[in-house]
């Protein structure tokens, strides 16, 4: 493997290290569950979980994340965000990702304060700096740090790393929220979510 890769492996670990303690927002994808896997083995049982259930992704990514999460035998704490309550967020402008990504954080943040936890994490890589973030504000105020950007890791570098430690979903595709199905300025409903999804669910079998 690459040495710049295994270079920056090793700084992720000693940053873990330093922290002594932390929460992961873990959605089970492969950056989150990478990310997971290294602070279980910098820390041990001083790593928390937390996967949130939400209206604007599958069911079944919550339940995969939670069972992933117990599987690897991390402490897990499930929660759940009611995103369309939020006018903001179902007003579904730009806007509206920062909107859940600030109700994301103040949940992790009430949890990790709840535990006695100094530090909150996100699985957040150096691909998503190419992409329109307006989450990335809603981080910085909450707080929260994304430690695979920290230490310059990209989506090839952190699947390769895993498959490296034997993570069984390190060539997992990745998701998105349902939301990003509807155009900018199309209000979100329950009942549109779920028709879509419902139509997702039918082509994917």
């Amino acid at each position: 493997m690459d040495r710049s890769i295994q270079l920056k492996d090793e700084e992720l670990g000693k940053m873990l290290r330093e922290m002594k303690k932390v929460v992961i927002a873990f959605s089970g994808g492969i950056d989150s569950t990478f990310l997971l896997k290294r602070a279980q083995q910098e820390l041990g049982e001083n790593v928390l979980a937390v996967v949130v259930a939400s209206e604007l992704f599958r069911e079944e990514e919550f339940d995969g994340a939670v069972a992933l999460a117990e599987e690897m035998g991390v402490r897990v704490v499930k929660t759940e965000m009611k995103e369309l309550n939020n006018s903001y967020i179902a007003a579904n402008t730009p806007d509206s990702w920062y909107h859940s990504k600030k109700m994301l954080y103040n949940q992790l943040n009430t949890i990790a304060e709840i535990n006695h936890i100094p530090y909150v994490l996100d699985g957040m890589i150096m691909d998503d700096l190419d992409d329109f973030r307006p989450g990335l504000k809603a981080r910085t105020e909450a707080g929260v740090r994304s430690l695979l950007q920290e230490v310059n890791l990209y989506k090839q570098e952190i699947r390769d790393l895993s498959k490296q430690m034997n993570i069984p979903i390190w060539n997992k595709p990745a998701s998105c929220s349902l939301a990003s199905r509807f155009p900018y300025g199309t209000t979100l409903t329950s009942e549109k979510i779920t028709r879509v999804n419902q139509a997702e669910l039918f082509l994917m079998e």
